[in-house]
């Protein structure tokens, strides 16, 4: 098998230390190989990159494990080519699983070019997704608090939730500062309604009919603190995101002329991806990547579908949190595809194949640096009238006719 590349270095990382295997041309036509192992601390790394260098390694191929390979890769990146390699494409042989044999496989599949790197963006992009990484953990934090507080109510039989849309919205959140306080008249807490919650009053006064005690008034402050903490930092890492995604300003405000595309996904789809296109040959590509394109398993001449893709899992829920929101726009494409698919596969897969549409035309709005163009809700009617159309015709003319389309005006 052909040598692609002379020098190359295979790193298998661990958390507390990194085996490293080096494959360079020895006498004759045979490689040389050494293998030395390190501490993951930053002066440990230093040495293993200066030793690196030493060889004249070109390339340092390793596994994507977990975060531990990140400062490994920053350590080494600004001083020959570093390939970050999927786990999945590396499969040793079995019964010999050890950290050395790991790192020798890793430098052989390299040098022989068996593998592809995986896509790592600039450091400018790096520390964005961080941001916004972090503040999608907020977020979940916030909807767990919500949670847990929705259920504790239960067990005091106060039916918020049932009526208002959640337990955070400013009349819950004064209902229930109230009912920590001592109040416990349903008519006096059904009073503190704001907006619209006023119209439901009656419902109301039935949903603060409970048994609120003090252990519930302990629990509900304390969660309620929490929850306050959390939208608290959310506020703030928003500012910072601001701050952090100026230099992409006009690629966000590009996407959010897409239905059911926010501020929020707009930026997550910018920290993703790094909003520069070429990165990615096609669309198609892409969306392999992020996990929203379709999964093909072919045996012995049969294909079927198996799922979607494993992919960038935080990419893949904004786009189908942005695809529930365009689902519910009026007189869009999104909107109707969804509803055609929902039909005959259901509600999720039409979801999950709107969430693909989206990040195929962020690709071309990205590359060809467009504002959004809306097919319209009879595009896809259109295109199956058509279609069927050339089918007819096709029957037709197998049968021996000529046949002329005189379309009605």
């Amino acid at each position: 098998m052909d040598v692609m590349f002379e020098r190359v270095a295979g790193l298998d990382i661990g958390k507390k230390s990194v085996t490293v295997c080096v494959r360079t041309p020895g006498a004759g036509r045979r490689r040389r190989q050494e293998t030395r192992t390190f501490r993951t601390m930053t002066r440990s790394l230093e040495v293993m990159r200066d030793w690196l260098i030493a060889e004249d390694v070109t390339l340092a191929a390793m596994e994507s494990t977990s975060t531990y390979w990140k400062p490994v890769f920053y350590a080494l990146e600004d001083h020959m080519d570093c390939w970050l390699l999927n786990a999945a494409h590396m499969k040793a042989v079995p019964g010999r699983k050890t950290d050395v044999k790991d790192a020798e496989w890793i430098a052989q599949l390299t040098e022989h070019g068996l593998v592809r790197p995986s896509f790592v963006p600039a450091p400018p992009i790096r520390r964005l997704r961080l941001l916004t990484r972090y503040r999608a953990a907020l977020t979940g934090d916030r909807t767990r608090d919500v949670g847990r507080l929705e259920q504790m109510l239960e067990d005091a039989s106060i039916k918020i939730s049932s009526v208002a849309s959640s337990v955070s919205t400013k009349s819950a959140r004064a209902m229930l500062a109230a009912l920590i306080a001592g109040e416990a008249d349903p008519q006096v807490l059904a009073d503190l309604a704001k907006g619209k919650m006023r119209a439901k009053i009656p419902d109301l006064v039935e949903a603060l009919t409970g048994h609120f005690d003090a252990d519930h008034a302990h629990l509900s402050a304390a969660m309620l603190g929490r929850l306050d903490r959390v939208e608290a930092a959310l506020a703030t890492l928003d500012a910072v995101i601001d701050n952090a995604c100026r230099p992409w300003a006009h690629q966000i405000e590009l996407l959010q002329t897409i239905p059911g595309v926010g501020l929020v996904t707009a930026q997550v789809i910018i920290a993703e991806t790094g909003g520069d296109m070429s990165q990615f040959p096609t669309a198609e590509h892409l969306s392999a990547w992020a996990g929203v394109a379709p999964s093909m398993h072919e045996s012995a001449g049969y294909r079927k579908p198996s799922g979607t893709r494993h992919g960038n899992k935080w990419l893949t829920s904004m786009l189908v949190e942005a695809a529930g929101s365009a689902g519910r726009s009026k007189g869009t494409y999104l909107a109707a595809q969804q509803s055609r698919i929902a039909a005959r596969r259901g509600a999720k897969r039409a979801q999950v194949a709107a969430a693909h549409s989206i990040l195929v035309s962020a690709y071309y709005m990205l590359k060809r640096d467009q504002p959004y163009q809306d097919l319209g809700p009879d595009w896809l009617r259109q295109r199956h009238d058509q279609a069927h159309t050339r089918r007819l015709i096709a029957q037709l003319e197998r049968l021996g006719h000529t046949v002329v389309i005189d379309p009605v005006a």
